[in-house]
């Protein structure tokens, strides 16, 4: 129960991708992790507890083992990023109603946005005495909606609908005699006067909290679960676990994952290379023994899979669709979009079987693509063997999602057990355990 509240916390509290990052900070704070800054120099000891973060919405955590050398590491990455609608503009007037203008980030459920409650949550960027600092915002009260057409001006609206996004999902905000979004942020961000907003980095997100649903609270429904679900509870058993004495454990939740990853912050950007090159010297490791940690380790590429829908199950492939609560999802592709290969699958299924937790396989219908996630585009800058895992779920890309519960419990044994495994390759393609 403490793991399963843990997670829907850190859902409810990543309510923008800067604010994931904050609240992932905050939680490796208090467990006695050091915030390391990229624009410093790095001073690293054997033992040491340490982050950093990128754009302030990228986050990597890492522990060094206690003896100067690094044999391998034990790594888990997440994105923090969900399909939702940027602000572009915070001042606009359309006649009797005031308005903003949004631009769709990531695939999402269009119709899943109306007539919610919603309000604007991330970054914005004020002037201050000193020079520029980031404040995070979040108004909280329902500030905002995006209204339905009502059935009676479209009589085809339960036909199907194709959406049109500068037209029919532009969020209602107030009345033209309403106070404008950039004094309310003004407000919130502590300033005095509304001009200090320099800009911003915000998104609409829906005011709904994660909830318990089913006769036992088998499942839950939040917004985000994709991806927060897996990247709060990799934070979780990633500091439950002690990893080997000669080995490097890395946790990191990445952005931008929705729009193809290719940003600094993203997995085509350079934060983990970066990252880990920064610890080697720092270490004064070679970078022979670079290399070699690399073929020596496993990265497991945590994001959500599908879950056979209870109304449409001809959309799974009949022999791996996997289900609610039915514990920890290893996604396969042919055309590679997944990183799991024979290797990668067999030793993740060896450290799960030996924690008893059970594991279920995801592949798309052989008529139907799939996507992708950030697994297969940090393997180009990474080349660490890899696999893809995640949580089955129901409604992915909603603007509220739908998971199991249990699930949670199951993939927290799972990643903590994978941060101590003792595994080792010994030749290309074979492992000792």
């Amino acid at each position: 129960m403490d793991q399963i509240q843990s997670v829907l916390d850190f859902i409810d509290a990543g309510v923008s991708p800067w604010h994931a990052a904050s609240e992932a900070a905050d939680r490796l704070q208090r467990a006695g992790y050091r915030r390391l800054e990229e624009c410093a120099p790095w001073d690293l000891a054997p033992g040491g507890r340490y982050y950093t973060t990128r754009n302030g919405s990228a986050v990597l955590a890492f522990r060094l083992p206690k003896v100067c050398r690094i044999d391998g590491w034990r790594m888990v990455l997440s994105h923090g990023d969900t399909p939702s609608w940027r602000v572009k503009n915070l001042d606009l007037k359309q006649g009797v109603y005031r308005k903003l203008e949004t631009e769709g980030y990531g695939g999402m459920i269009m119709g899943s946005w109306l007539d919610r409650p919603l309000t604007v949550a991330g970054r914005v960027v004020v002037r201050t005495p000193g020079g520029i600092e980031t404040r995070l915002v979040c108004p909280d009260q329902d500030l905002l909606v995006i209204p339905s057409v009502a059935i009676h001006f479209d009589r085809s609206t339960n036909d199907g609908r194709k959406w049109n996004p500068q037209v029919d999902l532009q969020p209602l905000y107030g009345t033209e005699n309403s106070s404008s979004l950039r004094e309310l942020l003004a407000s919130e961000a502590g300033l005095f006067q509304a001009t200090d907003i320099l800009s911003w980095d915000l998104s609409l997100t829906p005011r709904q909290k994660a909830v318990r649903v089913g006769p036992a609270g088998e499942f839950f429904m939040s917004p985000r679960i994709d991806d927060l679900e897996c990247a709060g509870s990799s934070l979780l058993a990633f500091l439950e676990s002690e990893a080997e004495e000669d080995v490097l454990a890395v946790w990191g939740m990445l952005d931008s994952e929705e729009v193809g990853s290719s940003t600094r912050q993203g997995a085509q950007g350079s934060f983990l290379p970066d990252t880990l090159s920064r610890i080697w010297d720092a270490l004064g490791l070679s970078r022979q023994s670079y290399y070699q940690a690399a073929a020596n380790s496993l990265i497991l590429s945590a994001d959500n899979g599908h879950a056979v829908h209870p109304n449409h199950p001809e959309k799974s492939d009949p022999e791996n669709g996997p289900v609610l609560n039915g514990g920890v999802v290893v996604k396969v592709n042919a055309s590679q979009k997944y990183t799991t290969d024979a290797v990668s699958a067999a030793l993740f299924g060896e450290i799960c079987r030996q924690a008893e937790v059970p594991l279920q396989r995801f592949a798309n219908r052989a008529d139907m693509p799939g996507g992708s996630t950030l697994g297969n585009l940090q393997g180009h800058t990474v080349s660490s063997p890899m696999l893809d895992i995640g949580l089955a779920q129901l409604a992915m890309h909603s603007a509220v999602e739908t998971a199991g519960t249990e699930d949670i419990g199951h993939f927290c044994r799972a990643v903590r057990a994978f941060y101590q495994s003792t595994f080792h390759f010994s030749r290309d393609g074979a492992c000792r355990m």
